[in-house]
């Protein structure tokens, strides 16, 4: 008849060992996986925001309302070149982030359709004085949106520019390029550095 205190099989250790090893393993993927928006780089929003200061005092002295627009048009699209850009120099480093980073795409990119497709509208219509409002409005919503796969910076962020782009729309048309300066060049710098320096770059 066996001890109460006999020994436990030499193969017991081992296997607990094994299974520590597999749960270890598996709370790490889940972190990695529910990390979501760290493999966004802040820095490339940081870079954005920068682009941004700078195309906001080349449009601010323009007269004609289609150039102006031109010239934010071109900011956006150096924007969006610069995020992708950064985008994927992290998911090199970070590629259990791609499934995250797909969500968030999704979530951002319906808004900034709208935006695109009001924007059009809206200039045929000489409706100058909306763009911004809408520009700050919908992607503070697409933000929001997409915020919900990530960390909890982002949605706040994303409430600040739709804040700024209610605000856009009660107050003087002259005042449209310092509301776009303020959101997408000093938010993105504000938010874009808080997350590199939290998040990991």
């Amino acid at each position: 008849m066996a001890s109460p205190s006999a020994k436990p099989r030499a193969d017991q250790p081992i296997l607990l060992h094994s299974k520590a090893m597999d749960n270890l393993a598996f709370i790490r993927d889940t972190m990695e996986r529910s990390s979501v928006f760290t493999g966004v780089p802040g820095w490339g929003a940081a870079a954005m925001g920068v682009v941004a200061l700078g195309f906001a005092a080349v449009a601010e002295p323009q007269t004609d309302p289609a150039a102006w627009l031109r010239v934010w048009l071109v900011a956006a699209a150096v924007g969006i070149s610069i995020a992708v850009g950064a985008i994927t120099l992290k998911l090199k480093r970070a590629p259990s982030s791609e499934g995250s980073l797909r969500k968030f795409g999704f979530g951002l990119a319906p808004p900034l359709a709208a935006g695109a497709l009001l924007t059009g509208v809206l200039a045929n219509a000489a409706q100058w004085h909306l763009i911004a409002g809408v520009w700050l409005l919908l992607y503070g919503v697409g933000v929001m949106t997409a915020g919900a796969y990530s960390v909890r910076v982002v949605p706040i962020m994303g409430a600040c520019f739709a804040i700024l782009g209610v605000a856009a729309f009660f107050t003087p048309a002259a005042w449209s390029n310092g509301w776009l300066a303020a959101g997408f060049g000093a938010l993105h710098i504000v938010f874009g550095t808080f997350i590199a320096r939290r998040h990991g770059g």
